[in-house]
C-alpha cells in the first residue's frame, strides 16, 4: 500500500513547476494535434467523412484557402513535434548523463536549481541557517557568508583548546543546506551530555574541529565537510583569522567577548574587533562580485550581522555591489541587544556599524505573533516596530509581508521568507530592466536617493 502511495507522489512529482521537461511535452502535443488536423484534411479531400477541422475552418476560412490551410497546419505540426520532441528527449539525456545516485526526476531538480539567482547570504546564528532552509528550494547558487567570533559554548571551548575558529555557526549552515537534513541535523546537533572532556560538545562542532586538524586548515576544512553532506551551495568564513568581538557601550563601558555583550544590559554604541585589521577571505569577495542579490540577516543585530561587515572589505564591497541588497529585519527584540529599537533603528545602527549604505530593501514581519506575547515579554521581548516612514528617510524600501512561523518560538519561516526574497529579487530585476519605473523608485519618504555615504548620518 505505502509503495503504491509512494510510486504515486513521485509520478505527480514530475507536475512540478520548473523543470523543463513538461513545456517541451506540451509544444510537441501541438504539433501532433496540428498534423492529426492536417491528416484530417486531407482525408476530407479524398472523400473521406470526417469533421474534426469543422470548426477551425470557421475560424480561419476567410484568410485561407483550404489548400494552403492543410500545407501550413501539417508543416508547422511536423516542426513543433520535432523540436518538442528534441527539446524533451534532450533535457532527458542530459539530466540521465549527469546522474550519480539519484533519479532523473532528482536531477532534473537539481539542474532547475542551477538556473537560480546567485544570492551570497551573510549573517550568523539560527537565522542566517533559517534563510539558507529556504533559499535551497529556489537555487544552488547559494554562498553563505559566516560570522566567526563566537567564543560561547562548545564553540569557545573548542577555540580556546585546539585553536580553531568556532564552528556552530558554520555548522547550522551546513546543516541547513545539506542534501538529507533530517538525518545530518539529528546526527550534527546531537550533543555530549557526559564524558570527560566530552560533554556539552555537539558533534558537528567535533567534527569540523576534526576535519580541521585533517585538512590543516579550517576553509579547507569546511569545503570538505559540504562535500560530505552534499550541501546545496557553499559555507564561507568571512574570515580565517581569530578575532575578539568587543562592544563599546553607550556609558563608556568596554566589554570583550560575543558571549558577554548581551549579558551587559546596556544600549551598545557599536561593536569592533581586536585585533582591529582583520582580512576577508578572498572567495568572499569574489562571491559579493559575482552575486545577483545579497542578504544581511536575519540574525542577532551586534553578534550575528555587525561582525561580518567589520571585516576589511565586506562593506565596501557590499556598498559598491550591483546586486539586489536586502535586510532581514528580526521580528522580535533582543534583550541586553536591541531592547527598544525599532527597525529604522536596526537599520540605523547597521549603517552606522558598516559606514555604507548596505541595503536598498528592508524585509519585515507584518503578522504579529499572539500566541506566544506574553511568554516573550517575560523574558523582555516584543515585536520589532515597523516604523516605515522613517525607514524610508534613510534610503531603504520597506517590503512587509508574513514572513513568521509560531510554534514553541517565533521564527521566521524558510518557506515565506525565501518566498519574499526572491519575489524582491524579481521586482528589482524587472524595474532596472524597463525604462519606465514606478514612482517607488523615486520615492524614498520624501527624501531622494542619497549616495551611500550620505544616507548614513541621517
Amino acid at each position: 500500500m505505502q509503495t503504491g502511495k509512494n510510486r504515486v507522489v513521485g509520478w505527480l512529482q514530475w507536475l512540478l513547476p520548473g523543470l523543463g521537461v513538461k513545456r517541451w511535452v506540451f509544444v510537441a502535443a501541438i504539433g501532433l494535434i496540428l498534423l492529426l488536423n492536417a491528416v484530417g484534411r486531407w482525408l476530407v479531400a479524398e472523400g473521406v467523412s470526417i469533421h474534426v477541422n469543422e470548426m477551425l475552418d470557421d475560424i480561419v476560412d476567410d484568410y485561407f484557402s483550404p489548400a494552403y490551410l492543410t500545407l501550413i497546419f501539417a508543416l508547422v505540426g511536423i516542426a513543433l513535434i520535432a523540436v518538442g520532441s528534441r527539446q524533451w528527449l534532450r533535457a532527458l539525456v542530459r539530466a540521465a548523463g549527469r546522474r550519480g545516485e539519484g533519479t532523473v526526476l532528482e536531477t532534473l531538480r537539481g539542474m532547475r536549481l542551477e538556473q537560480g539567482y546567485k544570492i551570497v547570504a551573510i549573517g550568523g546564528g539560527t537565522g542566517l541557517s533559517t534563510l539558507l532552509r529556504g533559499l535551497k528550494r529556489q537555487t544552488s547558487n547559494l554562498t553563505a557568508v559566516v560570522t566567526v567570533s563566537d567564543d560561547g559554548g562548545s564553540s569557545g571551548r573548542l577555540q580556546k583548546e585546539l585553536g580553531v575558529l568556532p564552528p556552530g555557526d558554520i555548522r547550522n549552515c551546513l546543516v541547513a543546506l545539506a542534501d538529507d537534513e533530517a538525518l545530518v541535523t539529528d546526527l550534527f546537533k546531537y550533543r555530549f551530555s557526559e564524558g570527560e572532556g566530552l560533554s556539552g560538545h555537539s558533534f558537528g562542532n567535533l567534527f569540523l574541529a576534526a576535519m580541521t586538524g585533517i585538512t590543516g586548515n579550517f576553509d579547507t576544512a569546511v569545503k570538505e565537510s559540504s562535500r560530505v553532506l552534499n550541501t546545496v551551495g557553499r559555507v564561507l568564513p568571512s574570515t580565517l583569522d581569530v578575532v575578539r568581538l568587543c562592544a563599546e557601550l553607550y556609558d563608556g563601558t568596554i566589554v570583550e567577548g560575543e558571549s558577554a555583550i548581551p549579558l551587559a544590559q546596556q544600549p551598545i554604541r557599536r561593536v569592533f574587533f581586536k585585533p582591529a585589521r582583520v582580512a576577508p577571505l578572498d572567495e568572499v569577495i569574489e562571491a559579493i562580485r559575482e552575486a545577483d542579490a545579497i542578504v544581511l540577516g536575519p540574525g542577532s543585530l551586534y553578534t550575528s550581522i555587525a561582525p561580518n561587515l567589520l571585516v576589511d572589505r565586506i562593506a565596501e564591497e557590499i556598498a559598491a555591489s550591483n546586486a539586489v541588497k536586502m535586510y532581514v529585519c528580526n521580528v522580535m527584540t533582543q534583550p541586553g541587544e536591541t531592547t527598544g529599537m525599532t527597525a529604522s533603528g536596526h537599520l540605523r545602527a547597521l549603517f552606522e556599524q558598516s559606514g555604507k549604505r548596505v541595503c536598498d530593501f528592508a524585509i519585515v514581519n507584518d503578522d504579529p505573533p499572539q500566541k506566544l506575547i506574553d511568554l516573550y515579554a517575560q523574558e523582555g521581548q516584543v515585536p520589532v516596530t515597523v516604523d516605515a516612514d522613517a525607514m524610508h528617510a534613510l534610503g531603504v524600501e520597506v517590503v512587509e509581508a508574513p514572513v513568521i512561523s509560531e510554534t514553541n518560538t517565533v521564527r521566521h519561516d524558510p518557506t515565506k521568507l525565501a518566498n519574499v526574497v526572491i519575489e524582491t529579487i524579481d521586482r528589482a530585476v524587472a524595474e532596472r530592466a524597463t525604462f519606465v519605473k514606478p514612482a517607488s523608485a523615486y520615492r524614498r519618504g520624501g527624501v531622494s536617493r542619497q549616495p551611500r555615504d550620505e544616507a548614513i548620518g541621517s
